[in-house]
Parts: structure tokens; C-alpha cells; sequence
């Protein structure tokens, strides 16, 4: 004991001292009033200065964990000593039956634990995430030193609910920018889309208990339905995006409580809905009083073709039933959880009232931050950077994917992904699994979607990929298809 310490280079030595003997106590290896070497003989047995082990036990003292006896030495108290060793008294709790629905619905469905890991070397197409390589470093230093010399004592206090006045007014002018109508909507600042999500399937009330979403679509949506117990109807996807003949005939069999839906580079198809559609889904869901979530997944990633306004840009402020959900996680820094809802001004009302009873509010720290960066105009100079590369790889991956895969059909207009469609009868669970065992990894489909089906489907992600990778990992995924349907 006492010399079996071990030192990280990093930190102060007499913090790590502290925590060292802390452990011995809490552990039950010091116990309640024994006494502890001097000063001078710990120090010894540390091979450390006996300053060191006099700071160190006087932050020891200040905690409560040891007391001083003058002439006599420090003991540990009584509280301290021996803590984790005391036997408890009667049973473990079994936690899996004590656990909510909730609770072991998100386990169920977590990709993360359940998933397969990739092994050090694979390839892996599994992540839909911004390449750290393009991160903007330089300029969000900058953004940083600049808000903290102007706002720093108010930025790492609590904020408000709604969010950071600031960055709400940016964004609500850049939503503006988008073709939004602003009159009777208002913003509330979330940890990004997932909480935003969260958020309002909490505020909307079950009166059916259904939900309608495209089919497939984004898992983590379908996860957090379910999660909040609502009966998911999938609605199929066609090359310009949700079938509006399946849509009205689904509308016509029940009620529905909410229908989301991500119109641009969907995930996981990549589609983008048309102009059309869009204008038909509104009519047809605001007809029905059904309140859209829309979700702004990769808005922004566009290599050709037109802009298409969003959906909640549709019928000016006569359509008060959108409610879009925005990031900018997939384009610059994931790390910065800051997300936003726009939506009618009494459903942001309640929302921010349901934000501060779970989480207070987002990270003003985080919120500053993007408003300086935004607000010193370089998202404009990154985003074209990042398009330029991300539509290079893109490019790259498309060609690689027809030239290379026994594909049925292959979609993605834009984004940090392709879809693949095989034939019917192949299943990518087989696929994977012999791909794995070659270094190689991607997103079945089936987890997509809510009806059990896309058995012959996978999302390819290759926004983290290298271009030599690219073309490696899909010649791979290639032949071992062509392997398995035996050509």
C-alpha cells in the first residue's frame, strides 16, 4: 500500500495523492479513525516531496475526509472509513424488472450496443458524420476568444430556456432566408435534433396514440416514437419521395397524432421530395389537422439541381402546423449540441416550459460559441469547402456503387450517404456478416424500416471514408455479393 501509486504526468501531484488516499478510504483498505503516516514517511513511501503530502491532506481535511490532532497526526473520520466495505443489508434489486418501457425501448433499440463493431483496419461505411479533417479549428478559437472577452461571466452562468437571444435571432433570419414565413412562430434552442424531437413527441398529446413517417426512415425517429409509445404507419418512399397515393389512402383508415418526415436527402434514402409532393403532403395533413414534424436533416448538403424551400415554408403563416427541427450537426461540429425548434408561438410557448422542467437549458457556453462563429460569417466559407469535398467523395462513391454492386437500385441526391436496393430475395444481414469477416462495414436497411422489411437494402456513409477506401470497401461489399448470389 502507498507505494503501489502511479502517476499521470498531467496533473498536479498532490491531487492525484488526494484521490489516492480517498480511494484507499472509500474502498475500506483506510478504515474509520485509523492513523495515517506523517508527512514526512508518506512521502518516503510516494517518492514524492513532503509539500506534496501536506497539500494533499489538507485538501482532506477540507472534504471531510480526515481530521488533524494536534501532536498526534490525521486520522480518517468516521464517515470516510471503510464506506464501500460496510455490508448492505437485504437484496440486490433486479433493475430489469424495475426498469420502465421507456427505458427498455431504448435499449432495445440501440444501435451502439447491438450493432456491430467495426475492428481497428475496417472500413467502415456505418457513420453519417462530418470528417473531423474539414473542422474549421482556426475560426472557432477565434469565435471563442472573441465572445468570452465580451460576454464572458454571462455565458458560463445559467442561461435561459428558449435560448441564447442572439444566436435565436440568427438563426430565425437564416430560416427566413430559407423561404419562412416568421409572423406567429417563434424558436426554441435545443441539445440538438434528438432532444428537439424528444421534446415535442412529450408535448403532443395521444388522442389516436398513431404516428405516420416515410418508410423507410431515420432510426433514431423511429426509436424515439416507439419509445413514446405511439403506433408507427410507414408510408413508402418513391424516387421523388413520399407516395402521396399511399398517404391519402392511410389517412382515410384512422387518425393520426403526428406524421414526420424529412423531405431533403432522407434518411436513409437520400431522396429529396419534390416541389409537387411537398405542397400535396401539407394540403393533405393539414386537411386532417395532424401536426408535421419536419425534420432538416442535411438541408444544406446540395451538390446540383434547384433549392427547395422546406416544408414549413409552404402556405405562408396560414400553416401553422410545421414544426421543424434544424442542426447543423451533420456539416460542422457535432460536438456542439445546439439544435433548434421553429414552430407556432404557443406550441414553442409550451415546449420551452417542458425544456426547462428537464434539462433547464442548452449550453449557453455551446450556443455563444456557433452565434460568434455563425455571426463572424465563416459557416458561408466552410460549408463550401465542406460541399466541395463531401461532393467529391460523393461523386466517388456513386460511381464506385454502379460499378462495382449487383444493385437493383441505388438513390441519393446529396448528403453523407447512398441508399442500395438488391434484389428482394438478397439479404445485406448475410452480406454484412461475411463482409465483416473482410474488414469491411455498413448499415443494413431493415433497422430503416417500420414494417419489417429492406431485408435487400443498406446505407452506404462515406463522408469519414477515404477516397482509396471508398473504392476498396465497395469493391469488397461487390464481390462478396456477387459471391453469395453465386455469379
Amino acid at each position: 500500500m502507498y507505494s503501489d501509486i502511479q502517476f499521470a504526468g498531467d496533473r498536479p501531484v498532490s491531487m492525484q495523492v488526494k484521490d489516492y488516499m480517498k480511494r484507499l478510504m472509500i474502498t475500506g483498505a483506510l478504515q474509520a479513525n485509523q492513523k495515517l503516516p506523517s508527512t514526512r514517511e508518506l512521502g518516503l513511501l510516494m517518492n514524492v516531496s513532503r509539500n506534496t503530502i501536506v497539500t494533499a491532506y489538507a485538501d482532506l481535511v477540507e472534504e471531510g475526509f480526515i481530521y488533524a490532532v494536534k501532536g498526534r497526526g490525521n486520522f480518517v473520520t468516521q464517515s470516510a472509513g471503510g464506506v464501500a466495505a460496510e455490508d448492505g443489508s437485504g437484496k440486490r434489486l433486479e433493475w430489469r424488472d424495475l426498469v420502465s418501457n421507456f427505458a427498455r425501448t431504448a435499449e432495445e433499440h440501440d444501435l451502439m450496443k447491438h450493432g456491430i463493431r467495426a475492428k481497428r483496419g475496417a472500413i467502415s461505411f456505418t457513420s453519417i458524420a462530418p470528417d473531423e479533417k474539414l473542422f474549421d479549428l482556426q475560426n472557432v478559437k477565434r469565435a471563442f476568444l472573441d465572445r468570452m472577452s465580451l460576454e464572458g461571466n454571462i455565458i458560463l452562468n445559467y442561461g435561459y430556456a428558449k435560448g441564447y437571444k442572439p444566436l435565436i435571432d440568427f438563426l430565425m433570419r437564416y430560416m427566413e432566408n430559407k423561404g419562412v414565413e416568421l409572423a406567429g412562430k417563434d424558436m426554441l434552442i435545443t441539445n440538438g435534433f434528438t432532444e428537439g424531437f424528444d421534446l415535442v413527441l412529450s408535448a403532443l398529446g395521444k388522442r389516436s396514440g398513431n404516428a405516420l413517417c416515410e418508410n423507410p426512415t431515420h432510426h433514431t425517429a423511429i426509436k424515439n416514437i416507439k419509445m413514446h409509445q405511439f403506433a408507427i404507419t410507414g408510408v413508402d418512399m418513391e424516387p421523388d419521395g413520399i407516395s402521396l397515393d399511399q398517404l391519402e389512402d392511410e389517412l382515410g383508415k384512422r387518425e393520426y397524432d403526428l406524421a414526420y418526415l424529412v423531405p431533403s436527402y432522407h434518411n436513409p434514402t437520400g431522396i429529396v421530395m419534390s416541389h409537387v409532393k411537398r405542397a400535396e403532403t401539407i394540403r393533405l395533413l393539414n386537411e386532417c389537422q395532424i401536426p408535421i414534424i419536419e425534420d432538416g436533416f442535411n438541408e444544406e448538403l446540395r451538390y446540383s439541381g434547384a433549392h427547395v424551400a422546406p416544408l414549413i415554408a409552404y402556405g405562408g403563416n396560414r400553416n401553422n402546423g410545421t414544426i421543424y427541427l434544424g442542426s447543423f450537426s451533420k456539416i460542422l461540429f457535432p460536438g456542439l449540441r445546439v439544435g433548434w425548434i421553429l414552430a407556432d408561438k404557443e406550441l414553442i410557448d409550451y415546449l420551452e416550459s417542458v425544456k426547462r422542467a428537464r434539462t433547464i437549458h442548452t449550453s449557453t457556453l455551446d450556443q455563444s460559441l456557433l452565434y460568434q462563429y455563425l455571426h463572424n460569417g465563416n459557416f458561408e466559407k466552410y460549408l463550401k469547402r465542406a460541399k466541395s469535398e463531401y461532393k467529391r467523395k460523393y461523386e466517388l462513391a456513386v460511381e464506385s456503387c454502379k460499378t462495382y454492386l449487383p444493385l437493383k437500385r441505388l438513390s441519393g441526391d446529396g448528403g453523407l450517404h447512398l441508399f442500395v436496393e438488391f434484389e428482394e430475395a438478397f439479404s445485406t444481414r448475410e452480406l454484412l456478416q461475411a463482409c465483416t469477416d473482410e474488414g469491411v462495414l455498413f448499415t443494413p436497411g431493415d433497422i430503416f424500416y417500420t414494417d419489417g422489411g429492406g431485408q435487400h437494402t443498406m446505407r452506404l456513409g462515406f463522408s469519414r471514408v477515404s477516397d482509396e477506401n471508398i473504392v476498396k470497401g465497395i469493391q469488397i461489399i461487390g464481390k462478396t455479393a456477387k459471391d453469395i448470389l453465386g455469379y
